[in-house]
Formats: structure tokens, sequence, C-alpha cells
């Protein structure tokens, strides 16, 4: 399993090809939750090249099944509070832990601000539901920490039943079909283009850097696509 804070993420070269954003608010193809939604609406926006491997996995799912977006671009300042507060609580609950063990505990459950997918708007949280809206099971709750499941969360977790073992395939058939790649802790987490991805392809760079959400520009999405 390679996490977040192995070496290698951090290694491989950072490029952004310039990729405009898609708001999901305004593509009623993908159903969007709010349970993550902020003022400015950053958790709506995704890379125009995700959003087309999101409606192209949707494509493959089984007849009456959705997937149901979550989160998608995430800006620096949340992704370290949400870093340093896992951090912190760890740090509470295991005071003989090293430093490294630590770090490499947080990032089962959040990535470092310098390799953070979220930031680049190339990764997105979500699941899956019916038709109606109706979630899932699979398995845990989006977000469920390691610590907190007992690793429940991890996609290949074993200790799951087996309907929502069912489910996480559907989700691996569908969006892994679709070229994106899954962060083994989180079941819920996909990416592309970032340097996540962009090591477990064999890719020679990134495809989208961090951005600013104020430099982040919207297009609109052709009624065909």
């Amino acid at each position: 399993m390679i996490l977040l804070s192995d070496p290698r993420v951090a290694a491989v070269p950072s490029a952004d090809d310039g990729e405009e954003f898609v708001d999901l608010r305004e593509l009623p193809e993908l159903r969007l939750d709010g349970r993550a939604a902020d003022p400015a609406g950053a958790y709506a926006r995704l890379r125009a090249g995700v959003v087309d491997r999101l409606l192209a996995a949707q494509r493959a799912l089984p007849g009456g099944l959705r997937l149901l977006v979550v989160e998608g671009y995430r800006p620096y300042q949340s992704q370290l509070a949400i870093f340093t507060g896992y951090r912190d609580e760890l740090r509470r609950r295991h005071s003989d832990w090293s430093p490294q063990r630590l770090h490499r505990e947080t990032t089962k459950f959040v990535a470092p601000v310098e390799v953070a997918p979220h930031s680049t708007g190339g990764a997105v949280d979500l699941t899956l539901c019916t038709d109606d809206g109706v979630e899932l099971d699979l398995g845990t709750a989006i977000d469920a920490t390691p610590e907190d499941s007992a690793d429940a969360c991890f996609t290949d977790a074993p200790t799951i039943g087996g309907t929502a073992r069912r489910h996480r395939q559907i989700l691996v058939d569908a969006l892994g079909g679709a070229g994106m790649v899954n962060y083994p802790t989180e079941w819920w987490h996909w990416s592309y283009g970032d340097r996540y991805w962009a090591l477990i392809t064999g890719a020679p760079h990134t495809r989208y850097g961090p951005v600013d959400l104020a430099a982040a520009r919207s297009i609109p999405v052709p009624a065909e696509r």
C-alpha cells in the first residue's frame, strides 16, 4: 500500500496543463451532495478531465445506480486545517508514537498539503446512490477515519459485509475503468492528474498542480457532454 507520505509521491514532477474547472452545480448529469458545501462553492468544482471520467464511470454503473459526489476541490487552508486537526487528535490518543509514525498514520486519512490531490481539482470524494438519491451501504460513512473505523474505511477491508464489498467493487470497476485511481485507505477518494495518480499509473509528471480557487475559472458544459 502506497501512502501519500511516501517520498515517491512528493518526488513526482508537478506540472499543470491549464485545464479549466467545471462547476458540478451546473451539470445535472452528476448528482451533487451538499454535506461538504462551502460558501464559495469550492466543493462543487473539478477539472474538466475528471468530470469526463466521472460521466464515463457513471455510464458504466449497473442500471438504477448513480454516483453521488460529495467533495471536489479543496483550498489549501481547508486541507491544512483537516491535516493538522487529525494529526493533533492522533497525538492526543497516542502520545507514545514517534513523529514519523504520527505523520504516516495521519496521511492514511488526509494528505499533507504539499501533495494534496483535492487542492489540484483532480480528486473527488464520492459514493453510490440510487436514481432517487438513496445512498448505498459501502461499509462505513464517507470520511470515516482509520482510527475510529478500525481500518474498515480501507477499500479492501476484509471486515465489511458482503453487500458493502459488492458496492465497493462496483465503484472500483467503474472508476478504475474510467482511468481514475483510488487512495486505498479511503474507499470514497478517487483522483486523476495529480501526483498520486501519476505515481500509480507511471505518468512522467502530473497533469494538474495545486491552484488557488480565485484563479480557477468555470467553463460551460456542452449539452451533449
